[in-house]
């Protein structure tokens, strides 16, 4: 069994490599244990759904045979992933679990898991990870347990009513362009945003778990170069793009420019605002400085959080927040909607600020701050060392008089005079990820060059 695949949010490694028959069976049996324990003595039932990538319905199989042993199974079928956190939302289930690889190469594959309405991360993964290896020593007998059920689902329709129903259009419908990168969740951001009124132009939007035309990755700028084509060809308002499980939004306006998360976040949560004064935002480390002066400067309430889904969701809940979202384009609606990241209904949340104005999402789009940033970058940094550099890096920072102001929540982030830098330890790789943001060009290059020193030297 090989240990990385046990990651800080969910589970996920090279399926036929890593992910074999036995080893998901007894994951199976893993949270069915999990389960079972808050399910007050009757049998449990777990929702599963799978993407499309070719080795899903080999896992699925493992997967359930597991399962079983102690659970019904709701079988969702071929689903995105809100679809799947849509049914452990609002069907009558103990656990669920969706087996995707997400934005990854189509060798990959996962699982996202939930017991009750928590998804599963941290030490609730690593406790499958042990709950595995004790059972691998002394194997639980079986015996006088009957075998539960696979009860085929379509939780589709539901799904569609629940997004018609929460929403607010106005009259204008500006044409779209979607790609859903070969992805599983083509065929219900068509079906939604078709039944909304909208003039909908699909591009890649057939799931294919080899994804022939390009990586299933929105936020890398070369997976948008067909939509960027395909708005312009079409003449079309903007551009939606999925990523592999359909939890991830990237969008482009009219002129092929692209909005990232954060900024989505600007236009979301402005609207948001205009029915909830005073909300709640959660954000993370990464985040645009623009993101949370605007926000607020409209009379919200943002918070910087730490970086992954999991974590988000759980921080949403605590404080109430009405949004939430990620740069990376996770975005979490508790506002009219279910709290977990859906880029298939944040679209549609876009589609309806649209549909309720004449601004074109270019124009709006005019009206965002400009800051000069760069990606997401990483340095190797290995597994064993990476938080001791990050702590060294932090206490270089510290005591430098031109640091305006130190976050701490999740790595360390130094906002200077004219910017801020960002480093943090990858959870799922042996890596820093850093990241830099300033008024200008020159301050910039001066932010990176004083943390990337820090860095050098604490990792010396």
């Amino acid at each position: 069994m090989n240990p990385r695949i046990f990651r800080e949010y969910d589970i996920r490694g090279v399926a036929d490599r890593d992910l074999d028959d036995a080893l998901v069976a007894d994951l199976g049996r893993a949270l069915a244990a999990q389960v079972v324990e808050q399910a007050a003595g009757r049998r449990p039932v777990v929702a599963v759904g799978r993407d499309c990538r070719l080795t899903s319905p080999r896992l699925f199989a493992a997967l359930t045979a597991g399962l079983i042993e102690r659970t019904d199974v709701l079988d969702l079928g071929m689903v995105p992933t809100p679809l799947l956190y849509f049914a452990a939302a609002t069907l009558a289930v103990d656990g669920a679990v969706v087996i995707t690889g997400s934005h990854n190469p189509p060798e990959d594959n996962g699982f996202k898991l939930m017991v009750g309405s928590t998804t599963l991360y941290g030490d609730r993964i690593a406790g499958l990870r042990r709950w595995i290896e004790a059972a691998r020593r002394e194997r639980p007998t079986m015996v006088g347990r009957a075998p539960g059920t696979i009860t085929p689902h379509d939780v589709l329709p539901a799904y569609l009513d629940h997004n018609v129903a929460s929403l607010r259009l106005g009259s204008r419908r500006p044409r779209v362009v979607v790609d859903a990168g070969n992805g599983a969740g083509g065929p219900t951001a068509l079906a939604l945003y078709q039944r909304l009124g909208f003039d909908v132009i699909a591009v890649h939007c057939e799931p294919d778990g080899r994804f022939p035309n390009h990586h299933p990755d929105p936020t890398m700028p070369e997976n948008l170069v067909d939509l960027q084509g395909a708005v312009q060809a079409y003449d079309a308002e903007l551009g939606l793009a999925l990523d592999g499980d359909a939890d991830r939004l990237g969008a482009i306006d009219g002129s092929g420019r692209v909005l990232w998360g954060d900024q989505l976040m600007i236009l979301l949560g402005k609207a948001v605002l205009e029915e909830v004064p005073g909300a709640r935002f959660v954000g993370e480390v990464k985040c645009s400085q623009a993101m949370y002066d605007e926000l607020t400067r409209a009379g919200g309430h943002p918070e910087m959080w730490k970086v992954g889904h999991s974590l988000i969701k759980a921080r949403m809940k605590e404080t109430g927040a009405a949004l939430a979202g990620e740069m990376s384009g996770h975005l979490f609606f508790a506002h009219r909607w279910l709290g977990f990241d859906d880029a298939i209904h944040a679209g549609a949340r876009l589609l309806e600020l649209l549909s309720r104005g004449e601004p074109t999402l270019a124009q709006l789009a005019d009206q965002l701050p400009v800051m000069v940033n760069t990606p997401e970058l990483r340095v190797d940094c290995p597994d064993d060392r990476k938080f001791e550099v990050v702590a060294r890096v932090t206490a270089a920072l510290r005591a430098r008089p031109d640091v305006v102001e130190l976050v701490e929540v999740d790595g360390v982030r130094a906002r200077f005079a004219h910017g801020w830098g960002l480093v943090r330890a990858s959870n799922t790789q042996p890596a820093l990820v850093v990241r830099f943001e300033a008024d200008d060009p020159a301050a910039l290059a001066a932010i990176r060059a004083i943390v990337e020193t820090e860095i050098a030297q604490a990792s010396a």
